[in-house]
């Protein structure tokens, strides 16, 4: 049954603004206004744009910058504090691009001269964001690895990606940008180091949820969910998952085995590979697209 659109309560997505040209600013804030699609919070210095940061980076759904002197000073301070948010960052036609990327590998370069095709550029920004790994390169940057600070980014992708495909679903049911999957995003296309980086993740993610799944953690769900939706994105087979959970079966035997304890207790933990493979085989399912 098709329900009618004038029936569904959209929920809009917020747009964060912060350009140095006040005349852009506000021909952007005519444009998007008129669309019941979205909520637009403006800052008129980059005193204001991490005021609004601090106050709605959970909420925020998309970031239009501009290019110029200040953009780099301001990306690597989002990147310094792990807020990572789907970015439009606007450019004259002068400005010769190049491969490097500034804040994430999902940033979007939109001339002035498309403008007219904002809208379209913030789904394709969702979208390429959505589809980002955990483990997603950033930029490289002169001062050491910090690797306490890269996983902070990694849980805060996760949690703005859940959000954010939880709004999409709402908005546009199972067939909209939620589903629109980047191959290049996929584990079978990644480097083969890059490969085994997400894999570790997914694999200390997963002891996670094994080592709570008989607890009372109400985190325990949200954990499930974002450990399948990175599984998702990746385009992680189900084989894949069950060798994960084999192998800490082996591990945790192990353990047990040297404690002088009984490994029967391990079965139970079946139950969570049932858990997480239903999770993650209703999300394929629902990403084949209907018949019309």
């Amino acid at each position: 049954m098709t329900v009618p659109v004038s029936s569904i309560v959209r929920p809009q997505l917020s747009i964060g603004l912060y350009l140095q040209s006040s005349d852009l600013s506000n021909s952007i804030e005519e444009m998007l206004v008129q669309d019941d699609r979205y909520t637009l919070s403006i800052a008129q210095s980059e005193a204001d744009f991490f005021q609004l940061i601090d106050h709605q980076k959970q909420q925020l759904d998309c970031l239009i910058l501009q290019d110029g002197k200040a953009l780099e000073t301001v990306l690597n301070r989002l990147r310094t504090e792990a807020i990572l948010l789907p970015i439009v960052i606007l450019h004259s036609d002068q400005r010769q691009l190049d491969l490097r990327f500034f804040y994430h590998t999902a940033e979007l370069w939109v001339s002035f001269k498309e403008l007219d095709h904002l809208e379209t550029w913030i789904d394709r920004a969702i979208e390429e964001f959505l589809a980002l790994s955990p483990v997603c390169q950033l930029p490289d940057t002169i001062t050491p690895p910090d690797f306490t600070q890269d996983l902070i980014a990694q849980n805060f992708l996760m949690l703005q990606q859940r959000r954010l495909t939880d709004k999409l679903k709402e908005r546009l049911g199972y067939l909209g940008i939620y589903y629109k999957r980047s191959p290049k995003a996929f584990l079978k296309n990644l480097p083969p180091q890059e490969q085994q980086e997400f894999l570790k993740e997914l694999r200390i993610e997963y002891r996670v949820i094994i080592l709570n799944y008989f607890q009372e953690d109400l985190d325990l769900n949200q954990r499930i969910d974002n450990f399948v939706n990175a599984a998702f994105f990746a385009d992680v087979p189900v084989s894949q998952i069950v060798e994960i959970h084999m192998e800490l079966m082996d591990e945790f035997a192990k353990q047990l085995k040297l404690e002088g304890r009984s490994e029967e207790i391990l079965l139970d933990y079946r139950l969570t590979l049932i858990d997480t493979i239903a999770h993650l085989c209703e999300m394929y399912r629902r990403s084949i697209p209907r018949e019309s």
